[in-house]
């Protein structure tokens, strides 16, 4: 997975809200690895006072300390909601810590608003903040990773049972565009097989 080129020469910026210092830890490592310009704030003001900035295109919030009723959470969810066509520069992506997602996912969810709930697949976090990216044109493409190497590993994955990391395995496969056609092939036929519905929500691993 190569780094993303940003669009035109302005760094791609992502600010984290989040007081977990390993679980913010973590997550600067790896968007770091993107080669995109990270900062992690502790508490809301900070957070206020970088975004008068204007030099983040993706805001990664720890719902716990927005909450849902506080001026820092209207405010990003107000700052989420512009189009880039109307001139929506930033996007916002939730933080759900497990223990408390029967408390926040209802009220993302109804309000359509991005959310992921720890502990996550490292692929589909990445995937889903390059999405984020790519609305506001901060990145030209989106990043995929197989999450999976078909039987032979998900085997292992069972065997290993579930991780209680906040990021699973980032283990790297490379395939043919036929390939990964055919992957995302059989993805496609399995998911209907399960519980219907598109879901926000990328907590569930084992999805």
């Amino acid at each position: 997975m190569g780094t993303p080129a940003p669009v035109g020469t302005r760094q791609v910026g992502i600010l984290v809200l989040d007081d977990d210092a390993q679980g913010s830890g973590a997550v600067r490592q790896i968007l770091d690895s993107e080669g995109w310009r990270v900062r992690i704030v502790p508490d809301v003001k900070l957070l206020l006072a970088e975004l008068k900035t204007g030099d983040w295109s993706l805001v990664i919030a720890n719902v716990a300390l927005t909450g849902l009723d506080s001026p820092v959470f209207f405010t990003l969810r107000e700052l989420s909601g512009v189009s880039a066509e109307d001139g929506g520069r930033i996007r916002v992506l939730f933080l759900v810590p497990e223990m408390t997602g029967s408390q926040f996912v209802g009220a993302l969810e109804i309000g359509r608003l991005p959310y992921v709930v720890r502990p996550y697949h490292l692929h589909d976090f990445l995937e889903k903040v390059s999405d984020l990216l790519v609305e506001v044109k901060a990145i030209e493409a989106p990043l995929r990773q197989v999450r999976y190497e078909f039987d032979d590993l998900r085997k292992k994955k069972k065997q290993a049972g579930r991780s209680t990391s906040m990021f699973a395995s980032r283990d790297s496969y490379t395939y043919t565009d036929e390939e990964l056609a055919e992957y995302e092939k059989q993805e496609s036929e399995s998911s209907k097989n399960k519980r219907p519905g598109n879901r926000n929500n990328l907590g569930d691993p084992n999805r």
